[in-house]
């Protein structure tokens, strides 16, 4: 099974080539994807990473984390899944309005 990483802190000149290359080394990357600002085209500072396996992501942890990428230290764990941010609209809400004085 494979394993998603999360890469924080990276130079804004790092592109999806510069994290597949530092993190081939310890093993297969299936993917590799720098986050991208959609307004400025510019990076936000942080991306993911895909290993193919449970063992080649934890050791890309282990190996990578505090290491330098393109100049700056970077911080590497395990990704977590994206959080629904969606907000519900139905149901009862709360009452607003003036308090009586």
């Amino acid at each position: 099974m494979s394993m998603k990483l999360f890469v924080g802190s990276l130079g804004y000149d790092v592109r999806n080539s510069d994290l597949e290359e530092a993190f081939a080394q310890f093993g297969t990357v299936l993917s590799a994807n720098v986050i991208m600002d959609r307004d400025t085209g510019r990076s936000k500072g942080f991306g993911f990473v895909e290993m193919s396996s449970q063992n080649e992501g934890l050791a890309a942890i282990d190996g990578m984390n505090g290491q330098a990428i393109a100049g700056r230290t970077v911080a590497v764990n395990e990704a977590r899944p994206k959080e629904d941010n969606r907000r519900s609209f139905s149901g009862g809400g709360g009452g607003g309005g003036r308090g009586r004085r």
